[in-house]
């Protein structure tokens, strides 16, 4: 193919190549005007030109980064292929200008392809023969390797490149090692993770801050190693004066209570306490959950009201909690204590702080006092919904209230709620026993309102 025939089919072509290419060779006609005539065929473009265009300081950077790219994503088209000096080359100039968004499109999928064919000491080694540039620009780039390396899972050659900018005083972006330590947690290389932490430790650098602490002390306790995450915590505070943050400190408490490991927690709280850290919303209800599905409902008590000494607004469910885990324990009257303490606090019941209730009273037995809950609702126009409906049903049936049980039914029918076919069929059972006939009857009212009981046979007359 000739080179007036390939520009032709990149003109005409729907968006095959970037008008950018088309242009570049266009517009670089100086540059390869050798090649500028209808017999010369494209096959005899060689890398000693396409470096004399990407060096050309009369085509700008961001054609070059285009051609290149181009020459990587076509190799069919041409009869070479960019080596790593020619990369490096193109990416010492484009820093040096701090194009720094064409350097990080050399940096594409296809380019990636092409510099991690080389090992670190070639790109090292080409890099310094090619650069010109000053110290941050230079540090620029490396940390951009270490990245690559790390966005590709080449691990051992982000230690390479963290030795080398050590012993070579290049300076290293603090950031670039805590993204590399996210990656090591994302995944799931917790020991790797601990041991680059202590790399950056040991180097003495200044590369260890608290984000580094915190994404490692999450890694830790991710493998259940909560200890070990606190001590850690506790060296940096002492060896290095970094002070640990609020979300350092969630991800101990967190791991801490989802294990149910108390004694542990007791020394977080201490550290956090120390450090002079207080504890925010979320991690308020991390604590106030694990202790109420522990029975440390006291405790859980205690810091919901701790919340509102220091203004920080409680949500309902937060209450909910604690009173659904008070009839769990069979402990009604403090339940209902902390239910006046809702009140006299300010904060709203809702139609989960009723269900609540009634479903403690029914499994406490108090049937009756549940009943009159549902009355009182119903007299102040409160809406019931249908999990209050099946909940007081199923109290009323237990306590053998079979009568208030078909009441609440016939109700929750009204309400345009359909029962449950389980709950229908026990009742037509108890039904059955005392009066047949009723029984029936039921069991036709409620195949009429759209439910079908499995056994609805067995109650016909006989």
């Amino acid at each position: 193919m000739t080179l007036q025939r390939f520009l032709k089919t990149l003109k005409t072509a729907k968006r095959t190549y970037p008008f950018s290419v088309y242009k570049l060779l266009l517009d670089s006609s100086s540059t390869i005007q050798t090649l500028d005539s209808p017999e010369k065929p494209l096959s005899d473009l060689n890398l000693s030109t396409i470096r004399r265009i990407l060096s050309d300081p009369n085509v700008k950077s961001w054609k070059c980064v285009s051609l290149f790219n181009f020459i990587l994503e076509n190799p069919s088209l041409f009869s070479f292929q960019p080596d790593l000096r020619t990369h490096l080359s193109l990416t010492s100039r484009v820093l040096s200008e701090r194009r720094f968004s064409d350097a990080q499109k050399l940096m594409k999928p296809v380019a990636i392809d092409d510099i991690l064919r080389y090992p670190f000491n070639a790109i090292v080694s080409g890099f310094v023969d090619e650069c010109v540039c000053e110290e941050r620009v230079v540090a620029r780039f490396f940390n951009s390797m270490l990245m690559v390396y790390s966005e590709n899972g080449k691990f051992d050659e982000v230690v390479e490149v963290f030795e080398y900018m050590k012993n070579n005083e290049v300076k290293i972006d603090e950031k670039t090692c805590t993204l590399h330590l996210l990656n090591l947690k994302r995944c799931d290389l917790m020991d790797l993770a601990r041991d680059f932490f202590g790399l950056m430790v040991e180097s003495g650098l200044d590369v260890v801050t608290v984000y580094s602490l915190t994404v490692v002390v999450s890694a830790l306790c991710c493998n259940g190693e909560i200890k070990r995450a606190r001590e850690l915590v506790e060296e940096m505070v002492l060896v290095k004066g970094i002070k640990p943050n609020i979300v350092t400190f969630k991800s101990m408490i967190d791991c801490c209570v989802k294990r149910w490991d108390f004694e542990e927690l007791d020394l977080v709280l201490k550290l956090m306490e120390k450090e002079s850290v207080m504890l925010d919303l979320d991690t308020y209800k991390i604590l106030i959950d694990g202790f109420t599905s522990y029975g440390k409902l006291e405790e859980a008590e205690r810091l919901v009201f701790k919340m509102h000494d220091e203004k920080i607004r409680v949500e309902t469910y937060l209450y909910n909690l604690i009173m659904n885990g008070y009839f769990r324990f069979g402990l009604v009257e403090k339940a209902f204590q902390l239910h006046s303490e809702m009140s006299l606090r300010g904060v709203a019941p809702n139609k989960d702080t009723y269900w609540v209730l009634m479903n403690g009273l029914c499994k406490a037995g108090k049937v009756c006092e549940a009943m009159r809950l549902f009355h009182e609702l119903r007299v102040n126009e409160f809406k019931i919904d249908e999990e209050m409906f099946i909940t007081l049903t199923e109290g009323c049936y237990r306590a053998g209230m079979i009568d208030k049980s078909l009441e609440v039914v016939a109700e929750m029918i009204r309400e345009g709620f359909i029962p449950d076919g389980t709950v229908v069929e026990r009742l037509a059972d108890a039904l059955f026993e005392v009066d047949r006939k009723v029984a029936h009857m039921m069991v036709t009212l409620v195949v009429k309102s759209g439910i079908n009981p499995k056994s609805c046979s067995e109650f016909g007359p006989k």
